[in-house]
């Protein structure tokens, strides 16, 4: 029989696709406030991976991903999903999005994104919120699934959320986890 016990803390990330620059650096900051100080801030990246977004947004959109101090314990993930849907909320004009929020943590294993879209590989874990396994952590690195997004998948950013886990494995090794509060709005 084996024996439950608690998960460790683990590394929030946020990609922030925006409209343009003033809501993108809007948006980050208001991140910052309610989940603190980020350490890895990733340089801005047009997003031409889909159209999904041009109806609502616009065509010229452009991406950071965002990794923070502050651990978290993975069961936030819910909480945070539905502070950041708050934030993307005070940022519609005229009934459209400026910009979309995405979090997700890095753990030892994985990469996990959270969506308020179920699918067959996206399990349910609270309050309309999915886990969506989008990288998974092995031979000394993240790879890809067969439905990993393609910007995920990129080989830029799969070097970039490998030098991420890098930096929450040294947070764990010096004893970072110790004490982690949890995310919450």
């Amino acid at each position: 029989m084996s024996k439950p016990l608690s998960a460790e803390a683990v590394k929030l990330i946020i990609s922030v696709l925006a409209s343009d620059r003033g809501s993108l650096d809007s948006s980050m900051k208001r991140l910052a406030d309610l989940f603190g100080v980020p350490d890895v801030i990733g340089a801005p990246l047009g997003f031409g991976y889909t159209d999904y977004y041009a109806p609502e947004m616009g065509r010229e959109l452009v991406r950071r991903f965002l990794s923070f101090e502050r651990l978290i314990r993975p069961e936030a993930l819910p909480d945070i999903k539905i502070s950041t849907n708050r934030i993307e909320e005070d940022f519609v004009e005229d009934g459209r999005r400026r910009i979309n929020l995405d979090p997700g943590y890095i753990s030892p294993a994985h990469l996990l994104l959270a969506t308020g879209k179920g699918y067959t590989h996206r399990p349910y874990l609270r309050n309309g919120i999915y886990a969506d396994l989008t990288l998974v952590f092995r031979e000394k690195m993240f790879h890809d699934l067969s439905w990993t997004y393609p910007d995920y998948a990129a080989a830029r950013q799969i070097d970039f959320f490998n030098r991420i886990r890098a930096r929450y494995m040294a947070q764990v090794k010096q004893g970072a986890a110790e004490g982690v509060k949890e995310a919450v709005d």
